[in-house]
This record gives structure tokens, C-alpha cells and sequence, in this order.
């Protein structure tokens, strides 16, 4: 518990390692807590019994058991002072050195304690077997130059994985593409010894969305504190249903910065809009070349005990998307900025849980006249797709019951003289101002073999809006209007919860919808990503 002195524990501090901490140093307060527990002892034999429990030198397993039983009981009597003189890192025989100091020593030589070195080691441990490099990792402590009184050396054994190629195929519902998918992938880690993992992927969506894309991952470089990902990727969309257009992209992003809580990317696309049809006249004044250059920030706190089913906790993730950052006229320029804050409160029976969130997202053209411009149809809010909003942590985008691109300001369609016409009469344009809330209501089953396997029943609800407020649109917005157009939506149903996806099976019932928005009563069955 935070706060509270740790007991090692033999993955971090084993019995057969020296410690050197030398007797002279202790305090008072310990020498008074060796004298309670040996008061016929005279402080003669008071300090040698000392000197003996710090400057062990294990000659049987009994003599090494009664001095970590003497460091445990003087680090439960209070801090125990320690220096890191060195960290001493073997069996790294592919990963380079440095990847593996920059993960371990700053955190290590930090340490003034024991308690903090135990801390610190155990951090440290599980950051290297997040990598994915490394088989096993041992972190043990021996004893510093007898020169250095109190030293102590870290080290860190790790074993190379043997199996660097790894593969995964699965169904998913995209986030991004607002669409269900099959997708696979293949990595291959540490290639060139710097703790890299390269990959490449192929995602199909079932409304005809392709993407090609590959990448590499550096956690860490030598001259840059922050690790660096570069992907390329090759995008098409098949939107001619809901809007009337086909999108192909072909891009670069390459992570600037990122830690636990930012990330800073750059964007570099070249996008090309076509309508074999030409049946909106707001998607044609679009259509043809353009190109993306942008930066993309993100803040994400996640204090949930879990992204697939949360129980207690909070999340809050914000987006700044700034494009039009190249000197050219065909250049994306528009301001985008998306919140989501989700929140978990636990209710004490059956596990339950309720989950409360709240999404809202704006989106601007800059420069001159930016009021009276339009935005770009494929940057613009859609609300809608068969996804699950508990997991969709990262803006407004999913809704229960209601289809892909089912909620936005639509445009009729121009009539043509063709019997073999689509008969879907009106476009998805979108909006540049939304705002969604979900509420979701978990609680586990009565039987044991669904409370095991982590399957559990909700009920959930869930409301949103989306509208336009660029090219004047602005002037007859009202708030009041705005809110009390909400599509809503409430159901039940049966969620199991896996490690990388978490599958619904709920009924939906449309409580309120208008006359152009596609939505359905009934069952759906959704496979959703964590984000």
C-alpha cells in the first residue's frame, strides 16, 4: 500500500546476495529498537551482533535467513539509508545497452532507501517486460566497494526473447472508420537491437474500407528522451451509401512526443474525393485533390481499474487537431477539439457498477471570412456505427442502436431519370458541433460460471446530437433547439469482457429519432477495441 514500507520480495531482493550497509550509520531510534528486542545483551555484543547482520557474508542458508529477517525487521522500524553505486546489466546479447540504462538507471540511482530501491526495482521490472524484448528479467542486489559504506550495485539479468515474430487476426468494430472490420497483423521485435518493433497490417471493413499500413516503433533513441513511432499507411473508403463520395489516402505520421499522459503526432496526407454519381451538390463543390499537414495533440488520464468493463475510477482524454500547417491553398485548415471524460462508480452488490460519460467536439476552418467557409466532409463529427460507447474512450462517436453515419445534418439527393437508381434519397454531411452522454448500468450474472469467466449483464442509455455551424449556420443555432433534438436510445443486454476486445449482444430500443436517421430496434451484436 502506498505509504507503507515493502517487504522485498525474491524477484527483486534475493537471500544470496551481499548487502552492504554499514552498522556505523544507523540511528538511534534503530539501535534503541536492536536494544528492545536483546536487552541482556551488552552494547558491546549489541554492536557486533550489528555489524554482523549488515556485513553478511552467507556461509549457510540459516545464517542468510536471520540477516534478511534482521533487514526486514529494521526496515519495518523505519528508512533504511542506501546508495546505488552501479547498475550492472547482463545477458542483453541483441538489445543494446543504453535502451535498457535509459528504461533502469535514472529510476534506480534515484533511490536513498531501501524502501525506495525496493520500489524502484520493482518499477523498473515491469517497464522492461512491457517492451516485449525480453523472456524473463531478474533484478537483484549485491553488495557495493567495501570502500563505500552503504553502497549497494543493481543487477539487472534479462534473457532475450526468442520468438521475435508475432502475428494476430481478428473481427472488430473501427473506431475511426465507424464500421465493423477484419483485421491482422504481423510484428517482428528488435530487429536492429534497439528495442524497435516493426509491423504491418490489413484491416477490410464490410462497407468496402481498406487500409494497407506499416510501421516502426523506437521506445528510445540515444539523442531523443521521448520514443519515436513513424507509420505510412494507404486508405480507401467506400462512403457513396451515406455520402456520396469515395476517399483514397495516402499518408505519414510520426509520433513527435509521448509518455503516460501526452502525445504529439504530426499528420502528412494526400487525399483525393471522387463521386461517380454527383448526386449532392455540397459533396461535388469537394470533390478532387487536397493534402493534410497537421499536428495532433492528446491529454489522456485513465484512473479506471479496467478499459473494458470499468467498475471504479476515472478517465479524461482531450484532442487539439490544427491542420493547415504547409503554405498552400490546397491545404487542410481547421481547428478540432474533442473532449470525453468518463466516470466509474462502484455500487457494492454483484459487482455493479455505474458508468457515466459525457463527449463533445467542435470543429473550425481558420484564416480570413472562417465563419463563412466550410470545413472538410471527412474531418467532420458522425455519430452513429455499431460500437460500443463504454469502450470508444476518445470523442464523440459511437451510439447505440443507431447505424453508421446515422445522426448528422443530411442534403437531399439531386433526382435522376434511372430505374436501377440507389433509392436512398438524402447524404450524410455531418457537423461541426456535437455533443453525446451515455449512461451504463453493469452487474454480474447470479451464476458462478459467467462470474468466473468475467461475462456480465447492463443496461445502458444513451443520447447525442450533431449540427452545423460554419457558412452561416451559426445565425439560427439555439441551444434549446439543439438539446432538444437529441436522438436518444436505451437497452439490455449480455457483455463478454477478453483481453483485447469486448463482445455485446444487446437489445436496443430507438426512443427518440427523426425521420432521416437510420436506427433500428432490435439485437446487435458489437466487437470493440478498448481506446
Amino acid at each position: 500500500m502506498p505509504g507503507s514500507d515493502p517487504i522485498p520480495d525474491p524477484e527483486t531482493l534475493q537471500p544470496g546476495n551481499a548487502i552492504d550497509l554499514d552498522g556505523e550509520d544507523y540511528d538511534d531510534d534503530e539501535d534503541d529498537a536492536i536494544e528492545e528486542d536483546d536487552e541482556d545483551e551488552d552494547e558491546d555484543e549489541e554492536d557486533e551482533d550489528e555489524n554482523d547482520d549488515v556485513l553478511f557474508e552467507p556461509a549457510t542458508p540459516r545464517a542468510v535467513k536471520l540477516k534478511m529477517d534482521t533487514l526486514v525487521r529494521r526496515m519495518l522500524t523505519g528508512p533504511v539509508p542506501i546508495h546505488v553505486h552501479n547498475v550492472i546489466i547482463t545477458g542483453n546479447t541483441k538489445t543494446k545497452g543504453y535502451i535498457i540504462e535509459s528504461q533502469a538507471s535514472e529510476a534506480l540511482k534515484k533511490a536513498t532507501t531501501m524502501q525506495d530501491l525496493l520500489r524502484a526495482s520493482d518499477a523498473v521490472n515491469s517497464r522492461l517486460k512491457s517492451l516485449g524484448l525480453f523472456d524473463s528479467v531478474a533484478i537483484t542486489l549485491d553488495s557495493g566497494p567495501a570502500e563505500i559504506p552503504g553502497s549497494v550495485n543493481v543487477i539487472i539479468k534479462v534473457e532475450e526473447a526468442r520468438n521475435r515474430v508475432s502475428g494476430e487476426i481478428g473481427a472488430y468494430t473501427n473506431a475511426e472508420a465507424k464500421s465493423s472490420s477484419v483485421e491482422g497483423s504481423i510484428k517482428y521485435k528488435n530487429l536492429l537491437g534497439f528495442g524497435d518493433l516493426w509491423d504491418s497490417s490489413i484491416a477490410y471493413g464490410f462497407d468496402r474500407t481498406a487500409e494497407v499500413s506499416a510501421g516502426v516503433y523506437l521506445p528510445r533513441l540515444k539523442t531523443l528522451v521521448a520514443p519515436v513511432t513513424v507509420r505510412a499507411y494507404l486508405l480507401t473508403q467506400d462512403l457513396l451509401t451515406f455520402s456520396s463520395y469515395k476517399e483514397r489516402s495516402v499518408g505519414l505520421s510520426v509520433g513527435l512526443f509521448s509518455n503516460r499522459f501526452h502525445n504529439l503526432e504530426y499528420h502528412l496526407a494526400w487525399r483525393h474525393l471522387i463521386d461517380p454519381s454527383q448526386m449532392t451538390s455540397s459533396v461535388k463543390m469537394q470533390l478532387g485533390h487536397d493534402y493534410l499537414s497537421s499536428l495532433k495533440y492528446t491529454l489522456k488520464i485513465d484512473k479506471r481499474n479496467s478499459p473494458v468493463r470499468p467498475t471504479k475510477g476515472y478517465a479524461f482524454i482531450a484532442k487539439t487537431h490544427i491542420g493547415g500547417l504547409a503554405p498552400d491553398s490546397q491545404s487542410l485548415r481547421f481547428l478540432r477539439q474533442e473532449f470525453d471524460l468518463r466516470c466509474a462508480i462502484p455500487l457494492g452488490f454483484y459487482h455493479a457498477a455505474l458508468n457515466f460519460g459525457i463527449c463533445s467536439g467542435v470543429i473550425f476552418p481558420w484564416g480570413s471570412g472562417f465563419l463563412n467557409r466550410t470545413t472538410s466532409i471527412p474531418e467532420r463529427f458522425f455519430l452513429g456505427g455499431n460500437l460500443s460507447p463504454v469502450c470508444a474512450l476518445g470523442g464523440p462517436k459511437a451510439s447505440w442502436g443507431f447505424k453508421t453515419r446515422a445522426t448528422s445534418p443530411y442534403e437531399p439527393k439531386r433526382q435522376i431519370d434511372d430505374e436501377n437508381a440507389d433509392v436512398a434519397s438524402r447524404d450524410s454531411l455531418g457537423g461541426n458541433f456535437t455533443v453525446t452522454a451515455l449512461a451504463d448500468l453493469s452487474f454480474d450474472l447470479p451464476t458462478r460460471w459467467f462470474r468466473e469467466r468475467g461475462i456480465h449483464a447492463h443496461v445502458f442509455a444513451y443520447a447525442g446530437n450533431v449540427a452545423m455551424l460554419t457558412e452561416n449556420e451559426f445565425r439560427s443555432f439555439s441551444m434549446q433547439k439543439f438539446i432538444g433534438s437529441f436522438r436518444s436510445s436505451a437497452g439490455i443486454g449480455v457483455v463478454i469482457p477478453t483481453n483485447r476486445f469486448r463482445m455485446e449482444l444487446n437489445y436496443c430500443y430507438i426512443l427518440k429519432k427523426f425521420a432521416n436517421d437510420h436506427a433500428k430496434a432490435g439485437f446487435w451484436l458489437t466487437f470493440s477495441r478498448p481506446s
